[in-house]
């Protein structure tokens, strides 16, 4: 099985910054190489959604087969998330599935083409928009941060963290989050950490820089906890706390600050800011 990210409902309730609240856990099936800080496998699988409709992405964003009523809903809020052009040229093939019985939201998994990104969605959780809505900007932040240019797919041994296939480039924006954020703690999880106990303790050691207790899971959950906080969120006052200093990180990246605001426009979120 490929390694995947996966987005996933739990019974505790992760809330951000006191306004939104959602959950995301991230779980998967081992398949060989410990991922460094990435959170893309786990030793045991969650119940996951089977997907029962698959549908390949064309070049200009279009479906086929065409879907109907809640598939093409969820498509729709996608590409409204990260525009038709990003989902053409970045994502290979939709699947969908209806299980109300799985925990599973929604999921990227690498296709065949390794710099490219299948995406899947358990239409049984569709009907909740703003718990719909944070799931794919979460997800859409790991693609963003995962793209061709940011991993060297040739290493095999990685001073940087390992990205599933090859290893982060030292300038990549997860990279340098990794190295800003999680290099002073002597207490971190381990850089593989899916379990949610473990980010659970971590989390309550340092509850203050985490806008969640699921990012305190690894690097990248961190990363994509933050940055759907940092577009959902009200902005964070000048301070010196560790999430104001995150959102300022992705303040400094052009492509993540000018997501936020188009984000924020499309979905009207302008009652999230103040303005």
């Amino acid at each position: 099985m490929r390694p995947r990210w996966i987005a996933l409902l739990s019974a505790s309730v992760a809330v951000l910054v006191g306004v939104m609240t959602w959950v995301a856990i991230v779980a998967g099936m081992s398949v060989g190489n410990a991922l460094g800080g990435l959170g893309r496998e786990h030793a045991e699988a969650l119940p996951e959604f089977a997907a029962t409709d698959v549908f390949s992405v064309s070049a200009d964003g279009t479906l086929t087969p065409r879907p109907d009523g809640r598939s093409s809903r969820v498509w729709s809020e996608l590409l409204r998330v990260t525009t038709p052009e990003f989902a053409a040229s970045t994502i290979t093939e939709y699947q969908t599935g209806d299980d109300p019985d799985s925990d599973t939201l929604a999921y990227v998994e690498t296709a065949d083409d390794p710099t490219k990104w299948v995406f899947a969605a358990n239409l049984a959780y569709d009907g909740d928009r703003d718990l719909l809505l944070v799931t794919l900007i979460h997800e859409y932040a790991h693609m963003l941060s995962l793209g061709e240019d940011d991993t060297d797919p040739s290493a095999i041994g990685c001073d940087t963290e390992w990205a599933g296939s090859g290893c982060l480039l030292p300038d990549s924006d997860l990279q340098r989050f990794a190295d800003r954020f999680w290099a002073g703690y002597t207490d971190a999880p381990a850089r593989d950490n899916v379990d949610a106990d473990t980010a659970w303790d971590f989390y309550e050691a340092h509850e203050e820089d985490f806008v969640s207790d699921y990012a305190a899971t690894n690097v990248s959950e961190d990363f994509a906890e933050t940055f759907a906080a940092y577009v959902v969120e009200p902005d964070v006052d000048a301070t010196d706390s560790v999430v104001a200093r995150k959102f300022s990180f992705f303040d400094a990246l052009p492509e993540y600050a000018s997501a936020r605001e188009r984000i924020r426009a499309e979905f009207h979120l302008e009652w999230r800011t103040g303005q």
